[in-house]
């Protein structure tokens, strides 16, 4: 008898593994409580899919992106999706950042990223990108960009087509271990497996709970709101630009990515989110929040990054602060050029006990169940190799019973 695997969760991180594991031969049956697949993280990203720049070298992170791209772009060529390489820019405004550059190209260069360049003359920048300010940069041409939700849908067809059940609609509230096998109780009836793996993104830790894994890490969800470029002025930007990250902070910073379908978008920014599914302001959790702010490692964390929150927070709340930020790189921009605010994203940012803001992914074993604790980006480009990863380090080789 065949092994009789569950996934909680339906994003790409879900739908990749279940893939993976029914190609081996596994029964697996895909729980996701919303209507349709990729309808949070998966869906409410700007569809980058990363070369490796900022990772640290030898983490999961920099080995599972590396991996994961050539992946991610052969499914996409053998589907028929698209997978468009427009190429980024890491771009320095100023001399003072410099260093912080060269640590990007150092990763870079660790992280094997194809074709990597570095650019000290502000005349070849704008080379690559003909409108934008700098006298620095570092360019990967091969960074690409992909329909997230579109592959992941693909994904499902395949779990499909090998016999894999994905049920929607089907919301986990409970786990329990039962001779070594896993009862996992949803809303519209219980599940009997042998493994359980859970890639439940902005839920990970409620789900890590239900099997009595540490309450650590927990999730802070973050929200980033994103700008749209009005049509006529999409030709400012050829590719990405983006700016030099900050080292303190797991976010990229305010910068533009053309899409695969030739929009232009501006952001994101990053603010806490009042609800682990808050995608406008008034998404309020007063159950999320309260969470938050009784963890022990809030204190920590609004005296490490207060300033950072008045700035993301201003920033979404006035226009022109956030229009500031974006023309620090196209001085050509103007405040009308950011046509609409065109939805936002929620990041599952894992937060420790001493409100560190975990960096790298984490993944927790509870006997015969499987939680992916902390898969923030790179998570989506890298979806393909962290099922593989997960077979091979947690789940062994799906066989007959």
């Amino acid at each position: 008898m065949a092994e009789q695997v569950g996934i909680i969760g339906g994003g790409i991180v879900g739908i990749a593994l279940a893939r993976e594991l029914t190609a081996a031969g596994a029964e697996v049956t895909v729980l996701e409580k919303e209507s349709r697949l990729a309808q949070h993280q998966t869906g409410h990203n700007s569809g980058v899919v990363h070369a490796g720049l900022y990772y640290a070298p030898g983490s999961m992170k920099a080995t599972l992106c590396a991996e994961g791209r050539g992946l991610l772009r052969e499914f996409c060529a053998d589907r028929s999706l698209p997978y468009r390489a427009v190429g980024k820019l890491v771009v320095a405004v100023d001399a003072a950042e410099l260093p912080a550059l060269a640590e990007i190209e150092r990763r870079s260069r660790a992280n094997a990223v194809p074709d990597l360049t570095r650019i000290d003359d502000p005349g070849r920048l704008r080379e690559v990108e003909p409108h934008v300010a700098g006298v620095a940069a570092v360019h990967s041409p091969q960074t690409a960009v992909v329909d997230y939700a579109a592959i992941t849908e693909a994904l499902a067809q395949d779990v499909r087509a090998a016999g894999g059940r994905v049920l929607l609609h089907t919301e986990v509230t409970g786990i329990r271990i039962e001779r070594g096998r896993v009862r996992v109780i949803t809303r519209t009836g219980a599940h009997l497996f042998d493994r359980v793996v859970a890639a439940a993104g902005l839920q990970s830790d409620l789900i890590a709970r239900l099997v009595g894994a540490d309450p650590a890490p927990r999730i802070l969800p973050f929200r980033g709101e994103y700008w749209m470029l009005k049509p006529s002025r999409t030709g400012l930007v050829r590719g990405m630009i983006y700016p030099v990250p900050d080292p303190r902070f797991p976010f990229l910073g305010v910068h533009f990515t053309r899409g695969v379908y030739d929009d232009v978008h501006v952001g994101p920014n990053a603010l806490p989110a009042l609800a682990r599914e808050g995608y406008r302001w008034r998404d309020v959790s007063l159950a999320d929040t309260w969470g938050s702010l009784r963890w022990p490692g809030a204190p920590a964390l609004a005296r490490r990054h207060w300033r950072m929150g008045v700035d993301e927070i201003s920033g979404s709340l006035v226009k022109a602060l956030y229009f500031r930020k974006a023309r620090r790189f196209i001085p050509e921009l103007a405040m009308g050029d950011l046509a609409r605010k065109s939805g936002a994203g929620v990041r599952a940012q894992a937060w420790g006990r001493a409100g560190d803001l975990l960096d790298d992914f984490a993944v927790d074993q509870v006997g015969p169940v499987t939680v992916l604790r902390n898969a923030p980006s790179p998570a989506a480009t890298s979806a393909l190799a962290i099922a593989r990863y997960l077979r091979a380090h947690h789940l062994g080789s799906p066989a007959a019973r």
